[in-house]
This record gives C-alpha cells, sequence and structure tokens, in this order.
C-alpha cells in the first residue's frame, strides 16, 4: 500500500476513534477493498457449497469492528491485526453454527498459506486450527499473533512485524515454527513451539 494511503488510513482511524462519524464513511471506502481481498483469499480453499461469501464475511467483520468500544487503533497495521481477530472470530462463529463440530462432518477448512506461494498445502479444519491456535497462545502468544495476522489479515512479514514491534526474522522464524507446530498438532503429535 502507498505510504499516503496508509497514512490517510491512520488519520481517518484516529478521526473516527475521537468520535467524527463522518471519518467512517471515508474509512470504509478505502479499507473495504483490502478487507474484501483478505476475507476472499481466506475463503478460497473452501470448499464449493460453503455458506459464507467475502461480501458476508467482510460486512460481519465490519460491523464486528464498527461496534467494538476499543476503537483507538494506532495506525493502519494495528488495525488489520484487529480485523485479524474479528475475521477468525467470524469465520469460527460461522463454523460453530453450521453444527460442524468434528473433522471430517462437513467442517469448514482452510488453509494456512503465505501469502505469496504459488502452491496451495493442504486445507485443514477451521475448528481445529481455532483450538490449535489457542494452544499456541498458551505457549507462545507471539507465535499465535503472527499465524493470525499472516493467515487471517493477510499481513506481509514487514507488517506483521511492525504490528508485532518484533523483527522481520523474527516473524519469519516465528511464522515456520508456528506452521510446523500447528501442523504436528493437527497430525496428533503435541511438541512445544
Amino acid at each position: 500500500m502507498v505510504d499516503g494511503a496508509a497514512d490517510e488510513i491512520t488519520q481517518l482511524l484516529h478521526a473516527w476513534a475521537g468520535g467524527n462519524a463522518d471519518a467512517l464513511p471515508r474509512l470504509l471506502a478505502i479499507v473495504y477493498p483490502e478487507l474484501r481481498k483478505i476475507a476472499a483469499r481466506r475463503l478460497s480453499g473452501e470448499r464449493p457449497d460453503h455458506t459464507l461469501e467475502p461480501t458476508g464475511l467482510v460486512h460481519e467483520a465490519y460491523l464486528r469492528l464498527a461496534h467494538r468500544p476499543d476503537r483507538h487503533w494506532e495506525n493502519r497495521t494495528h488495525f488489520y491485526a484487529v480485523a485479524a481477530r474479528v475475521v477468525r472470530a467470524v469465520l469460527v462463529d460461522h463454523a460453530r453454527s453450521r453444527g460442524r463440530i468434528k473433522r471430517g462432518s462437513g467442517a469448514v477448512s482452510v488453509e494456512l498459506t503465505e501469502a505469496s506461494a504459488g502452491v496451495p498445502p493442504p486445507a485443514v479444519d477451521l475448528l481445529d486450527l481455532d483450538a490449535a491456535l489457542q494452544e499456541l497462545e498458551a505457549i507462545d502468544a507471539t507465535r499465535a499473533r503472527i499465524v493470525e495476522l499472516r493467515h487471517f489479515a493477510g499481513l506481509s512479514n514487514e507488517e506483521t512485524a511492525e504490528a508485532l514491534g518484533i523483527s522481520v526474522s523474527t516473524v519469519k522464524r516465528g511464522w515456520l515454527a508456528a506452521k510446523t507446530w500447528i501442523r504436528r498438532r493437527m497430525e496428533g503429535q503435541t511438541r512445544q513451539p
């Protein structure tokens, strides 16, 4: 994203958090296309009969973001970091509401991917991924946040590093270690990350 647009997002976020209702429509016009791309990427690995569309995911995430009492985002990256948690929550809530509790019973599956990977890895069950992320968070909260930001918000390594206040190399190592740990956990092997 161009620095000017990132600066404008930051200014609009501050204005909105400060109570300027006129900032919200302007902010939405700028972030909606990016949120739509994130939603489309998250849903691209879904089964064909999945009932949640990217537009529905974005609208539900937007409603949850708009009604948060803690709308004091520092900048664009912080906003997308919060959006990652909201997108994850919407997807998990949707999977639960569809009654998909166990793997193999039509559960929602998603891909844990690199943003720029050419070959998609195998799909994983969203509810299992959420459970694994909760376990990982108890063991290593930073690595869990890296997965959340990279996977659910589609942030780059650099943006993830900025959002977490860590180095890009730490993000890369954490992303690789977290993906490995999650894969092992999903295969029934539990090891410390």
